[in-house]
């Protein structure tokens, strides 16, 4: 990989402040006695000290007009500056030695390329007296000792290099003087943690390159630290993190995606809008995933013994114990099979059939889901979900139709989409190199169940609460409904997967599943 040349083109350059230390001429030779070329007004001390106060102000064409080859000069010159692009220069004649018409100056040269960052070195220069004026004998090594003509002056650190890139290459992160940066693409809810992450790798190393016109590294003349800070590697998707943020910023409210590949478990997308904040609530806010949550209450059901063809009676309301169970609007459906109920997402038949269930049997099915699985993710804090056995007939039939105590991310059901998708357990994970800290795994359903809960989930969006999908290609998923606060407001989810992409989108405050329904379409749609 090759190394970004600090540019700073002479017209747009920032005004910087030039450092000239104090000169000092000491006069050599046995008369002590300075050589003056003959019938001129200046020393050879004078003209060394015009030259290098030139130099170091970074006046190129009055430098140059003090050598014997002003247009070479003015050329190496400002190469020089454009490759080095210093921030101060300073240069200190140190002593003269005479040689009748030639003269040697010795000085020093110190270069501040950025905040402690100063490269110094002794140096000289030769000048040779004509008929009317000292001249520095121009040559490349006026400017450094090691300088050969055709080569170029480069400051080679990890700026301009990928600190992180995604899983196909693409630069998410760029390392820049003040440390990696986003660039093109970065999900904003993301790059905080990302350039935290590759902060920790940065070891400030930098050097001076002599190199060809062609960039090649000829010869290293001076370094600090350690410059080759290999790339990161996220599992991060730049084209599918686009289309989560377009999707996201579509909406009216606040909106949260987080998208996870089944296959790798690898976090694709991690997305927020404007109203959402910058807070991860996509990763760690817990919130009432509602009808969602039927995919681990179907699960519980099937391991039961019930059938997804098992008929029940799906009514407007169901009284059970204390608790009045509604549907959304207060729907209704003649007796119709479990897959049905599912697709229709009728309240009342999952509430009924909920309540004859053990006390831990919704808590052991989210179990098998990843919901209350524990996971250490370098860089992230993630919380997929939290679901508890149910300590009485109310509590059970409201975690039934995911209400009451039970809560879950967008990261955690996106995992639970991952994992019927993936058909097993899913790992997630944000990075290639740095692995996932399983604290606490999970187990999933067996075969034969996600099979049935895949049916169930496809039916949703061919005939079901999500037909706005059925144009995005082959999709499942399950919509929900979450009341809040004093139950006249409500979120809306959608949580699915689309061959090796499984997602969940939450709106918060949309009182319906619709609008997160679009949510997703223009999400699927972006990522096609």
């Amino acid at each position: 990989m090759g190394w970004r040349r600090w540019v700073l083109a002479g017209g747009a350059t920032a005004v910087v402040a030039i450092v000239v230390a104090a000169v000092v001429v000491v006069l050599g030779g046995s008369s002590g006695e300075e050589p003056r070329a003959s019938g001129t007004t200046e020393d050879a001390g004078t003209v060394a000290n015009r030259f290098l106060t030139a130099f170091a102000r970074g006046d190129v064409d009055a430098a140059a007009a003090l050598t014997d080859a002003p247009r070479e000069a003015s050329v190496t010159l400002s190469d020089v500056r454009r490759g080095l692009a210093p921030r101060s220069v300073s240069a200190q004649l140190r002593q003269v030695t005479p040689g009748g018409t030639r003269a040697t100056a010795a000085f020093t040269v110190g270069w501040t390329i950025a905040e402690g960052k100063v490269w110094t070195y002794d140096s000289a220069l030769d000048l040779v007296g004509g008929d009317r004026a000292w001249r520095v004998h121009w040559s490349p090594a006026v400017v450094h000792p090691q300088l050969r003509a055709g080569q170029l002056l480069t400051v080679r650190t990890a700026a301009g290099k990928n600190a992180v890139v995604d899983r196909n290459g693409r630069p998410v992160l760029i390392w820049e003087a003040a440390g990696p940066t986003a660039g093109p693409g970065a999900g904003p809810v993301l790059t905080p943690a990302l350039q935290r992450t590759a902060s920790g790798r940065s070891q400030g190393g930098w050097s001076v390159v002599a190199t060809d016109d062609g960039g090649v590294v000829q010869e290293v003349l001076y370094g600090q630290g350690d410059v080759e800070v290999a790339p990161l590697t996220t599992t991060l998707s730049l084209p599918v993190q686009d289309a989560a943020q377009k999707a996201v910023d579509s909406a009216p409210v606040p909106a949260m995606l987080v998208a996870i590949q089944p296959s790798t478990g690898g976090l694709l997308a991690v997305a927020q809008n404007d109203a959402a904040g910058l807070d991860p609530k996509a990763l760690n806010g817990l919130y009432a995933p509602g009808s969602t949550f039927k995919i681990a209450t179907a699960t519980a059901l099937l391991e039961s013994g019930t059938s997804a063809d098992t008929v029940a009676e799906c009514p407007a309301t169901a009284r059970i114990g204390q608790r009045t169970i509604p549907n959304d609007d207060q729907f209704s459906y003649p007796p119709l099979p479990l897959h049905s109920a599912f697709a229709h997402s009728c309240n009342t038949t999952f509430a009924q059939l909920a309540s004859a269930l053990p006390a831990d049997a919704l808590a052991a099915a989210a179990d098998e889901f990843g919901l209350n699985a524990d996971f250490t993710i370098p860089g992230i804090t993630t919380e997929a979900g939290k679901v508890v056995v149910t300590t009485g007939s109310a509590d059970q039939v409201e975690a039934a139709i995911g209400q009451g105590t039970v809560q879950a991310s967008p990261f955690g059901l996106a995992l639970m989409a991952a994992t019927v998708a993936h058909g097993g357990a899913v790992t997630p994970k944000l990075w290639e190199e740095l692995p996932t800290e399983v604290g606490t795994g999970y187990r999933a359903p067996s075969r034969a169940v996600v099979d049935a809960v895949r049916s169930m989930m496809r039916e949703v969006v061919t005939g079901g609460t999500a037909t706005g999908l059925r144009g995005s290609g082959t999709v499942y998923g399950k919509t929900g409904t979450a009341q809040f606060g004093d139950g006249s407001r409500a979120n809306g989810w959608f949580a699915g997967y689309r061959e090796d992409i499984a997602f969940a989108v939450l709106l918060l405050g949309s009182n319906s599943s619709k609008p997160a329904v679009e949510v997703s379409s223009v999400f699927l749609n972006a990522a096609a």
